[in-house]
């Protein structure tokens, strides 16, 4: 059962029903559990795909390949995610969805998900939230993507990480290390910078004593710091969740 706080700004009197239905999606995908490498794609772009699926372990993300190799990560899901949900919804997916490590999920026809869906207002509003969640979270990287520089993006994507793996159980909520299993290239192909940039970047932030990657471990040694180089993209969310920053409302980098 996920602790509330991971429903990000909830109304309070959906709190009961977001939780019952993600109580009921969990019993329903009861002993359909896969375990999937990493570089498996789950979910070809283009194609129909009958699944829904809840990411109990490792990494995935959607992510979208142009003709000429270009590509772009669009989403990363981490463990307690819920991906694919538009499987219910749309005859073909736009994007694919890849795993960026070991995971272990478990998923269930988008065909039983809808008549618990028709069924239970409850697995309704959880569907939905998901959507909304996700819608979040691109808001967020939109901006990042227009207006952030090269620091404020990586800083807020290595936040971004560790609130949600906070808040999902995966780690502490105070824990300052975490995995982290994508090469420079996949974090290039998200941030829209290039993989050279992405080092430069993670370079000074060693260098200055703020975190440092190293055999996909993320270590952060001065979160105040990290946290006042993605002051300027954090959503209202994130800057009051001491998951994500460590106390509320980091100011902005001077």
């Amino acid at each position: 059962m996920p602790d509330s706080a991971r429903f990000a700004l909830h109304r309070p009197e959906f709190l009961t029903p977001l939780l019952r239905g993600e109580a009921a999606i969990v019993a329903l995908m009861k002993d359909s559990r896969l375990t999937f490498e990493g570089g498996k794609t789950l979910v070809e772009s283009g194609t129909e795909h009958p699944f829904v699926y809840r990411l109990i372990s490792g990494w995935a993300g959607r992510t979208r390949q142009l003709a000429d190799g270009r590509n772009q990560f669009i989403l990363i899901f981490l463990p307690g995610d819920l991906f694919a949900v538009k499987s219910m919804f749309v005859r073909r997916h736009t994007d694919a969805v890849q795993t960026l490590s070991k995971v272990v999920v478990e998923r269930i026809h988008y065909q039983e998900l809808y008549r618990a869906y028709t069924e239970s207002h409850e697995v309704a509003v959880r569907c939905t939230w998901q959507v909304l969640e996700e819608e979040r979270r691109l808001h967020s990287w939109v901006v990042g993507l227009g207006q952030g520089t090269a620091e404020e993006r990586v800083a807020l994507l290595l936040l971004d990480f560790r609130g949600r793996l906070a808040l999902s159980g995966t780690i502490a909520a105070d824990a300052q290390t975490y995995q982290m299993p994508m090469t420079q290239a996949q974090l290039a192909d998200h941030l829209g910078i290039t993989a050279v940039h992405v080092n430069r970047v993670l370079r000074s932030f060693r260098e200055r004593g703020i975190m440092s990657v190293r055999d996909g471990k993320v270590t952060i040694t001065d979160l105040d710091a990290l946290s006042r180089h993605a002051a300027p993209l954090l959503d209202t969310y994130e800057k009051s969740t001491a998951q994500y920053v460590g106390h509320a409302d980091a100011p902005a980098e001077s």
